[in-house]
């Protein structure tokens, strides 16, 4: 499973149940966003012991897609039989503001910044 568009891409590796983000995400609402979470929702479908989310090379991402995450994140914890990593990057300001966030919501995620 993979979304490419010129200012991102979203890839899915099966053998290690990690999404990438690579990009900037600044689509304009939930309608916008839709693609995403279906290939999220594909992804959480099949209950691997544990997902993880590398958003290290993801640049930016607005609002909208912080509060897709965030329900995707949401259904997860609801499954309890998913563990969930999420991948941010030292080197990109908003991912220390805002990714911590993500553990609020699901406090057993594992928050890695590489």
């Amino acid at each position: 499973m993979e979304i490419n568009t010129r200012d991102y891409q979203i890839c899915y590796d099966p053998a290690t149940a990690t999404v990438s983000f690579i990009g900037s995400l600044r689509l304009s609402g939930p309608a916008e966003y839709t693609p995403i979470a279906e290939l999220l929702a594909k992804v959480a479908d099949v209950e691997p012991t544990k997902i993880t989310l590398n958003l290290q090379q993801l640049e930016f991402l607005n609002s909208s897609g912080i509060n897709m995450l965030s329900k995707f994140i949401i259904e997860v914890r609801k499954t309890a039989r998913v563990q969930m990593a999420v991948q941010g990057s030292q080197s990109i300001s908003w991912h220390g503001k805002s990714l911590r966030n993500f553990q609020r919501l699901m406090p057993g995620l594992q928050l890695e910044f590489l």
